[in-house]
């Protein structure tokens, strides 16, 4: 299972009980969709049942490191369990995590010449309009195609559309940019890391016309993008 999509589903899980009318009932609901009674995710969680019963019935209110603990402790339960929950939950994002390399949100957003900086890359377009960039998703473009169908666009997305979508195993770049070019959202920047050639003129036209910068990655390896992002991510 890849990290970014249990993380997606943590994030979801925790938001909704947070946001939640009834936030003890939130607490009950989510571990009983993962089939966890109230002493299994007690010892998980180090707490005694009573005092999760007490959350649950809402005579305590939990605040937001009880409930990444409780969200945790689900999370790793299910891990044991082979994921059972969270492939369901994550849906079609699980199906197309093949084609997703990673996919994360920035804590604060990044500048685009930040972006640019850590993929070691170069814009290669002049109409754009920069935007901060609050995520990213890095995808093998190959597996994109094998793998995903067209509403699959969104799940790239992740959190915000306000990202930076790189795409590896590019040969000339037009494949992306048609992609976007169609999608119904748009991200802040799109990187393609792997050209053998020049870049393809339609995919410049096309980002010209989306008025979104494109980006050539130069680093050697695409792993190496990943780690710098996920160090200003973290």
């Amino acid at each position: 299972m890849k990290r970014f999509v249990v993380e997606y589903v943590a994030k979801r899980i925790a938001g909704d009980i947070v946001f939640s009318g009834d936030v003890g009932e939130a607490l009950r609901k989510w571990r009983e969709l993962f089939g966890v009674t109230q002493s299994e995710l007690a010892r998980a969680m180090g707490v005694s049942p009573s005092v999760l019963s007490e959350y649950e019935r809402g005579k305590r209110v939990p605040g937001t490191r009880f409930v990444r603990r409780f969200v945790e402790a689900l999370i790793r339960i299910d891990e044991a369990r082979g994921f059972e929950v969270i492939k369901r939950l994550a849906g079609a994002l699980y199906r197309i995590s093949d084609a997703v390399i990673d996919l994360r949100e920035f804590e604060n957003p990044l500048s685009l010449d930040e972006i640019v900086t850590a993929v070691e890359g170069y814009i290669v377009n002049t109409s754009f309009t920069p935007r901060p960039v609050f995520g990213y998703t890095i995808i093998d473009a190959i597996a994109a195609i094998v793998t995903m169908r067209g509403n699959d666009f969104w799940l790239l997305m992740g959190m915000t559309t306000e990202r930076a979508l790189i795409f590896t195993n590019v040969s000339s770049g037009r494949s992306p940019l048609v992609a976007v070019r169609v999608a119904p959202v748009k991200p802040a920047a799109v990187v393609i890391h792997g050209p053998r050639k020049n870049v393809d003129t339609l995919a410049i036209v096309l980002a010209d016309v989306e008025r979104i910068p494109l980006i050539v990655s130069t680093a050697d390896r695409i792993e190496d993008v990943a780690e710098k992002l996920r160090k200003l991510a973290a």
